[in-house]
C-alpha cells in the first residue's frame, strides 16, 4: 500500500492511500474507531491489523469516488523525530576507498588493480575495519533538515564537491528497546527513496578530525513524497532495481543486493540499551555505485537529479 501526504489550495493537508498507485483514496472516508490522519498512525494500523485496510478500502470503493491526486500539492510525507544513517553495503565502502586511492597516486591505483586482477579479490587494506562485520555502523544526523520530491537544493558555500546518495528509507512505527531481529522488523512501517546529499570535500576533513560527519551531512536530506508500507517491500528488499538519472542521462543503475546486515538487524542494534520511538528514521547506507564517489559524476548548479527505487518509487530534485 502506498501513502502520501497532500495539501490543497487551502492549505489544508490530509493523507491519501492507494493499492496501485493510480486510485487514492482520503482516509477520512474510512469507517474506522482509529485515527487514519497521518503516515504513522496509517502505518501502525495497517501492522496492527494485517489486511484490514486494503479491506476497508475495498469497501470505501463502492461508495467513495477516488480523489483527483493531480489537484494536490504532495508534502514531507512525515517529519522524522530522530535519523540514523547507516553503512550496511561492503562495496559501496571497497569503491569508495579505492577510488580515494586513485585521487591521492594514480600510481598506486595501477598497482592496485594489477594485484585485484591477478589475486580476483579486493585488496584487504580497501576493506571496512573489524568492527564494521561485527556491528551496523551508523551516525545520528540532523532530522530537521528533511524536504522531499521537487525541492530544489541549494549548494552550501563551503562545498565545491556536493554529492548524491541513493538509499533506502525505513521508517519505524512502534517504540523499540533491546529487540530482536524479529521485532524490529515488525516495528518498520514502510520505505521511501532515501538521498544523502554529501559535502565530499568537507566530509574528508571532518572525518580526520575523529569526529563527524557535521556540516557534509547536515545541511539537508531529501526522501520520496509516496510511503510504501513494510509488507511489499521487505520480501524483496534485497532484489530491487535501482537508478540514478542527472540531467536526463542514466549515470548508474544497480540493485539493493549485498547488505551485509538487514535493515531489521542494524534497526536491532540500534535499539540495544536504547530507547528508539515511532517515527524515526533509517538510511540503509549507499547502493554500490549510486554515489558521485563511486561513479564520478558529481552535483553542479542547474542540475537534475532523479533517483528511482523499483517498488519504492522515485525522488526528483534540482540544484542550485
Amino acid at each position: 500500500m502506498k501513502i502520501s501526504v497532500v495539501s490543497d489550495d487551502d492549505n489544508k493537508v490530509q493523507a491519501l492511500v492507494s493499492e496501485d498507485g493510480v486510485d487514492w483514496f482520503d482516509t477520512k472516508g474510512f469507517s474506522t474507531s482509529t485515527p487514519l490522519n497521518s503516515v504513522l498512525e496509517i502505518m501502525r494500523f495497517k501492522n496492527n491489523h494485517p489486511g484490514k485496510l486494503s479491506d476497508m478500502m475495498s469497501v470505501a470503493t463502492e461508495t467513495i469516488s477516488p480523489v483527483e491526486y493531480n489537484n494536490y500539492q504532495p508534502q514531507l510525507p512525515f517529519k522524522p523525530v530522530a535519523y540514523r544513517d547507516f553503512m550496511l553495503f561492503e562495496e559501496h565502502y571497497i569503491n569508495v576507498a579505492r577510488n580515494i586511492v586513485a585521487i591521492q597516486s594514480p600510481l598506486a591505483a595501477r598497482l592496485l588493480r594489477a594485484y585485484e586482477k591477478l589475486v580476483g579479490k579486493p585488496f584487504s587494506m580497501l576493506k571496512p575495519p573489524k568492527r564494521w562485520y561485527q556491528h551496523p555502523i551508523y551516525y545520528l544526523g540532523n532530522h530537521l533538515n528533511f524536504v522531499s520530491d521537487g525541492y530544489t537544493v541549494a549548494i552550501p558555500a563551503y562545498t565545491q564537491a556536493l554529492d548524491y546518495e541513493l538509499e533506502i528509507g525505513a521508517i519505524i512505527c512502534e517504540p523499540l528497546k533491546n529487540a530482536t531481529e524479529d521485532e524490529a522488523k515488525k516495528a518498520i512501517g514502510g520505505f521511501v527513496v532515501f538521498n544523502d546529499f554529501s559535502a565530499r570535500d568537507v566530509q574528508s576533513d571532518e572525518m580526520k578530525s575523529g569526529f563527524g560527519p557535521m556540516k557534509a551531512k547536515n545541511f539537508i536530506n531529501a526522501i520520496s513524497n509516496v510511503v510504501v508500507t513494510a509488507d511489499e517491500i521487505l520480501p524483496i528488499i534485497d532484489t530491487l532495481n535501482v537508478t540514478v538519472t542527472i540531467n536526463g542521462k542514466e549515470v548508474a543503475r544497480n540493485t539493493s543486493a549485498g547488505m551485509h546486515f538487514s535493515i531489521s538487524e542494524a534497526i536491532a542494534y540500534a535499539s540495544w540499551e536504547e530507547q528508539l520511538y515511532p517515527g524515526e528514521f533509517f538510511g540503509s547506507g549507499t547502493i554500490p555505485l549510486c554515489t558521485g564517489m563511486e561513479n564520478g559524476v558529481f552535483l553542479h548548479s542547474n542540475d537534475s537529479i532523479l533517483l528511482e527505487i523499483e517498488g519504492i518509487g522515485r525522488l526528483y530534485n534540482k540544484v542550485k
